[in-house]
């Protein structure tokens, strides 16, 4: 696989009708003489389309796929035509959202028991654990000998064509940590929003940060298949403003929250608000399906970097801690601090799975719940939507 100039990987997305699977698995070939395996059929995972002409994620209804320019000519005909190819789009490249500046300011909170960001969303006060509630989080991977997840129950798989889920960069393991790690750990101040919670490691960004939509869209399919209520994505492109968002991952997106998965996913950190630059919302989080958060520090202030809602494409719908927080990381280090909205989406995740066990929430409902129990903060809407995620 090759990058292009434009961020792309020259391969193709294609959006199938709803219930159009066997027909557009069909129609691809018909078309455009393309292969495609497809999940639903045995022995074809999700990975396929690394070595073959394409592959069919049904449970999402998209295929990923390798096309020559008649070929692309030959779809984008067939999806102005009736039948069951609805869009084409390029594939992109999409990375770890790591904010590139240091912590604004230090964190003045006590943390000698739970981290800053634990206390902002209450979760420390909650009777919620997050138990019974599978969390998928979708990044560089895990660290699958760290020591404080020794009893968790941790499902994995790997869309990293020739790496292994164990998380050689560090975000991956931030991540899942803040989402679902301990309250008690060997050392430090306990982390984890919803510490019961069963963990669900995909591997979508290699050991360098970066991935590909198809490997995103594999992770979200492998989620939605293994029944759970909440994926966490700290990851995405850059935009700008007035750039379309996805339709397919909006489709996407919208199809999980009807099977009962809600996609929470990084604004982004673009901005750099001490310079009076606000970024739009960055791919995928600007889906209207997919929840887009924001990042505040310790002091509830929007954090410089993170990005905002400059047009009525991409829209900030809340905020979680996400300046200078604690977590794991992979051993021997164990434990870092690092920024980004990376690290206030697995607040909301983490938040979101315990509104789910407390309340048997899922899909709209469940995003309803999160943006309906916000702490309002005064703040602009367009920086940080309905406000901080507050627990059960």
């Amino acid at each position: 696989m090759t990058t292009a100039d434009n961020g792309t990987t020259g391969r193709y997305l294609v959006l199938l009708q709803d219930d159009a699977v066997a027909a557009g698995t069909k129609a691809l070939n018909q078309v455009a003489g393309i292969r495609a395996a497809s999940t639903a059929d045995a022995g074809v995972d999700m990975m396929s389309f690394d070595a073959s002409q394409g592959v069919v994620l049904h449970q999402l209804g998209v295929a990923v796929v390798n096309a020559d320019e008649e070929q692309a000519m030959a779809l984008a005909r067939a999806v102005v035509e009736p039948g069951p190819i609805a869009l084409l789009e390029q594939e992109r490249m999409v990375y770890a959202i790591a904010a590139p500046a240091p912590a604004e300011e230090p964190t003045v909170s006590d943390e000698s028991v739970f981290t800053w960001g634990l206390q902002a969303v209450g979760a420390q006060l909650s009777t919620a654990t997050g138990k019974g509630i599978r969390v998928a989080v979708l990044d560089t991977g895990f660290d699958l000998a760290h020591p404080e997840f020794a009893e968790r129950e941790i499902e994995s798989s790997s869309f990293v064509p020739g790496e292994e889920v164990q998380d050689g960069h560090g975000h991956g393991t931030h991540c899942i940590g803040t989402a679902c790690g301990p309250r008690e750990p060997s050392e430090g101040p306990g982390y984890g929003v919803a510490y019961e919670a069963e963990i669900f490691a995909g591997k979508v960004l290699s050991n360098a940060g970066s991935g590909s939509d198809g490997g995103i869209l594999s992770g979200i399919a492998w989620a939605i298949s293994n029944n759970c209520p909440v994926v966490s994505m700290s990851l995405g492109a850059r935009t700008r403003p007035g750039d379309p968002y996805s339709r397919t991952y909006e489709r996407v997106a919208a199809r999980a929250l009807a099977q009962g998965t809600l996609i929470i996913a990084a604004a982004g950190n673009e901005s750099e608000r001490q310079n009076g630059v606000v970024a739009p919302v960055g791919h995928p989080a600007n889906c209207p399906s997919i929840m887009a958060v924001g990042a505040i520090d310790a002091q509830s202030k929007i954090a410089r970097f993170s990005c905002g809602t400059v047009d009525k494409i991409g829209a900030v719908d809340l905020v979680g801690p996400g300046v200078d927080v604690h977590s794991s990381w992979p051993v021997p280090l164990r434990h870092n601090r690092i920024s980004g909205t990376s690290m206030a989406t697995p607040h909301a995740a983490g938040v979101a799975a315990l509104i789910a066990q407390a309340t048997g929430a899922r899909g709209l409902e469940l995003w309803a719940r999160l943006t309906q129990t916000a702490q309002r903060l005064p703040l602009p809407s367009t920086d940080v939507g309905s406000g901080l995620v507050q627990a059960p």
